[in-house]
């Protein structure tokens, strides 16, 4: 199968450095232009491939990315396909890794997901950035517009190689980003000081920097994108639960603190009360009368509401946002059902292109199970307005925050 006509000119674009970045929206093949790419060079004796965990071992009938490599290419040198996770948590793979990047005569190092680069204080940022010293051939990969996280380019940009940026973090956040400063203060006594991104700036002269090294696509697909939301009634008995959850964290003193754990918590534990209805599955129940269970996901925030689905539908293909919204190709589904709500907009998005992506023949459909209950209210808001649903609920006083509960 022939390259697309943007696959085509990604390759030919980054195939006139030894370093680069695919900005490619979701679905868009990313994986076959890396495997392009890496055949394009000859004579490599490594290739070291970092990626999710979740997407190295993937769920039991759902294609890996050593699947999806295998299926584009067969490099002929050793390959090792790594979790990125790993390189945080295990200082034995992190070394070994190492030890085996430093031997190579011409490794190629490739990064999917490369918004795994960002927090300079992580170990694992720190770690990728000392393997990146031991490769002259490097890609990463990430589906994230550039647009979306000008504040992460740097680590990215700095694995690529310094010579791209030339300037430390600090001088990147002066140069690019519009900050300012902010004192609070807890219990009338104790202070701190924070720093807030408030704007970025001199934009154009950061693309003039990184520009040879990037290649931005977004996905154009002529199947269509359908979304539709099922509404459900929460049962008598859950209601009270969230009720009382609801009591027992908004009170004077939570409010004081405005802890992001507290808040986090609270809304677990509240949307857990409610997560298995009884007329929400049965809505659920009624919708697979409709369409093919077999071609269907349904993404889950609990342990709980997985194991149910999976007991109550068994063709379908049953998943946690946080383990398989990114990476995992999914395009033999058209089907996707969202069970629990996710506040998290970049997760959301994500998760609608493991259907909605380059190989789709089929409509991609969307079902939102919409409760009639405060929280799914501000769900709702929190995704509509690309806002983070905690900093929303410590911008609101306690009377108005229960009130929207």
């Amino acid at each position: 199968m022939s390259l697309y006509q943007y696959q085509q000119q990604a390759k030919e674009h980054l195939q006139q450095w030894k370093v680069g970045a695919l900005f490619m929206e979701a679905g868009t093949g990313k994986t076959r232009v890396s495997c392009e790419l890496v055949n394009s060079v000859p004579e490599l004796d490594l290739v070291v491939w970092f990626a999710p965990l979740r997407t190295i071992k993937s769920p039991a009938g759902v294609a890996s990315v050593i699947d999806e490599v295998n299926k584009w290419s067969d490099f002929k040198c050793n390959t090792l396909f790594v979790g990125v996770e790993s390189i945080g948590s295990s200082d034995r793979k992190y070394l070994d890794v190492l030890q085996q990047i430093k031997e190579a005569r011409k490794p190629f190092v490739i990064v999917d997901e490369s918004i795994k680069i960002k927090n300079m204080t992580a170990k694992r940022t720190r770690r990728l950035l000392e393997i990146s010293k031991y490769a002259e051939y490097k890609l990463i990969l990430n589906g994230t517009p550039l647009s979306k996280n000008l504040l992460d380019l740097w680590a990215q940009m700095e694995f690529l190689s310094p010579a791209i940026l030339q300037m430390d973090l600090t001088k990147f956040k002066n140069t690019f980003c519009k900050y300012t400063e902010v004192t609070k203060t807890l219990n009338n006594r104790f202070q701190y000081k924070r720093e807030i991104i408030t704007g970025y700036e001199n934009i154009d002269y950061l693309y003039s920097l990184i520009r040879h090294y990037i290649y931005e696509c977004d996905l154009k697909l002529q199947v269509r994108q359908i979304y539709n939301t099922l509404k459900y009634k929460v049962d008598k008995s859950s209601l009270e639960t969230y009720n009382n959850i609801k009591e027992i964290f908004l009170n004077d003193e939570m409010l004081m603190y405005k802890n992001n754990n507290i808040f986090l918590e609270m809304t677990q534990k509240m949307q857990h009360s409610y997560c298995c209805s009884e007329d929400k599955i049965k809505t659920l129940r009624h919708l697979f009368k409709d369409i093919d269970e077999s071609k269907t996901i349904i993404f889950c925030n609990f342990i709980m509401s997985q194991e149910f689905c999976r007991r109550e539908f068994p063709k379908a293909l049953v998943l946690s946002y946080h383990q398989s919204a990114f990476g995992l190709n999914l395009q033999d589904y058209r089907n996707t059902i969202y069970f629990d709500k996710n506040w998290d907009y970049a997760v959301r998005e994500q998760s609608n292109h493991r259907t909605y992506r380059v190989g789709q023949t089929a409509d991609c459909r969307y079902w939102d199970l919409d409760g009639n209950i405060g929280l799914d209210n501000l769900f709702n808001k929190c995704l509509e307005k690309k806002m983070n649903m905690v900093e929303y609920f410590k911008s609101l006083s306690l009377k108005t925050l229960k009130e929207k509960l």
